[in-house]
């Protein structure tokens, strides 16, 4: 009896062991191995703290920062993470979790809400109010990435970024949008056709937006560099392509924009008509001064003769007239001549 109950100890024994053996095969040999894809990055959590660099460095110092404005400095403190690059196989203990996160280029329409599928009529149009009070659609995309160098906010301080992300850029661009004023038009000179484009639609913020499209974009990148420091993720790109009139003012808008054009043409073809008649009229001067010219030098070709010939002799002027009155003669065929009383 105590020879089978050693034996049951033993076998009880041994059944721990190898199952212990298997459950460390099972958890370290067969998934304590994994590998990242070439568009991922890959962090451990230790016990549940991320895997920091060593001497556990933060964003506050180095590039992630120079974004924010220096009142954020503070508020936005993360540290670095041990990045994991593409490659493997890696390996993990039992104790510790890998989480991994893509770093490619996405591309968003501007008006998505990640928490909303029917906000901003269904993802496709931004509304956002101009500085005279009009209700506009905005339209436009944005491309973003997640940065390596601050996953440590990606993944574990926002609980949702890419909302975060959405709603950072929707405020500053619809404060942008509101306070937008175009830059003063060069000095030009009254009743040009670029004075008439330059005050023919001021005031009207829609066309002042839609003209300076670039500049709106442009200005949109530089205020969201911080989101980097923010949130982890880098805006590359911010594409705003339409802006539309609300639909009861849109017809007074036509409308303006067609006398604005009228008026322009009109403009352009006066002084086309009036370039073409300055040409003309200096043209005709330069015949006409040149018709004077050759009528002027055959005699002033005369008088130099005449002067010549009376410098050489008393009697050569009076021989040169004779002649010419012979030869005056010989070519009439009727001559009257005055009889002396």
């Amino acid at each position: 009896m105590d020879i089978l109950q050693e034996l049951g100890l033993a076998g009880f024994g041994a059944g721990i062991l190898f199952g212990a053996v298997g459950w460390f095969v099972v958890r370290c040999v067969l998934t304590g191995f994994f590998t990242v894809d070439q568009s991922e990055r890959a962090v451990k959590v230790r016990f549940g703290r991320a895997v920091r660099l060593a001497g556990e460095p933060t964003t506050k110092v180095g590039p992630v920062s120079e974004g924010l404005a220096r009142t954020d400095e503070d508020r936005y403190v993360y540290p670095q993470l041990e990045v994991i690059p593409p490659g493997g196989p890696y390996f993990k203990w039992p104790w510790e979790r890998v989480v991994k996160v893509s770093v490619a280029t996405q591309t968003l329409n501007m008006a998505y809400d990640p928490e909303s599928s029917t906000a901003n009529q269904g993802g496709t149009v931004l509304d956002a109010v101009t500085k005279d009070q009009l209700n506009t659609g905005l339209t436009g995309q944005i491309r973003y990435r997640v940065s390596e160098q601050n996953l440590y906010a990606y993944l574990f301080a926002v609980k949702n970024p890419i909302a975060h992300v959405m709603g950072y850029f929707i405020s500053i661009l619809r404060e942008r949008i509101a306070s937008f004023e175009a830059p003063p038009p060069p000095a030009v000179e009254e009743g040009t056709l670029e004075a008439v484009e330059a005050t023919a639609v001021s005031g009207v913020s829609i066309n002042d937006l839609r003209k300076n499209l670039r500049d709106l974009n442009e200005h949109m990148d530089r205020e969201c560099r911080g989101s980097l420091s923010r949130y982890g993720i880098v805006l590359d790109a911010s594409l705003i392509t339409g802006i539309d009139p609300p639909t009861e003012v849109e017809s007074a808008l036509a409308a303006i924009n067609t006398a604005h054009n009228h008026v322009s043409s009109d403009i352009s073809l006066a002084q086309a008509s009036a370039d073409q008649k300055i040409v003309q009229s200096r043209r005709a001067v330069e015949i006409e001064t040149l018709k004077a010219q050759a009528e002027v030098e055959p005699l002033n070709a005369m008088a130099t003769q005449l002067t010549l010939l009376k410098q050489s002799g008393p009697g050569a002027l009076d021989a040169y007239l004779r002649n010419i009155r012979l030869g005056l003669f010989s070519k009439a065929h009727h001559v009257v001549m005055g009889v002396k009383s």
